[in-house]
């Protein structure tokens, strides 16, 4: 494999998974732990970052963390909003991220059939 077969991998790889930074209204941080990837944390981070990119939603950041030691109920993923409680979610798989998305942070209303927590 040549340098340039590399860069090209890179930069495919970038554009699929780029991950926003910086400050924002929503931020929506998805458990990149051990268990979480093993659960399909990897799929649900990239549904989040197709949909938020597909919706042109331009105000809301996606980051990873680590394990928050609720491994039965990966993927975990956690919405904070300014101003607002931040809402802990478990099992989240790909289509449930989509649902996020479109309920949570486009129209207000979190899911609560995912809602493991509430935090201030």
């Amino acid at each position: 494999m040549k340098l340039e077969d590399l860069k090209k991998i890179r930069e495919k790889h970038q554009k699929d998974m780029i991950l926003r930074d910086g400050d924002a209204r929503i931020r929506v941080v998805v458990g990149m732990g051990t268990s979480g990837i093993a659960a399909g944390a990897r799929e649900t981070l990239r549904a989040f970052l197709q949909e938020i990119e597909k919706r042109n939603i331009a105000d809301v950041i996606v980051t990873q963390a680590g394990e928050r030691g609720l491994s039965s109920h990966e993927p975990i993923v956690t919405i904070s909003e300014k101003g607002k409680p931040g809402i802990v979610y478990g099992n989240v798989t790909a289509e449930v991220a989509r649902k996020i998305v479109a309920e949570h942070i486009v129209n207000g209303s979190p899911l609560s059939d995912y809602v493991l927590e509430v935090t201030e």
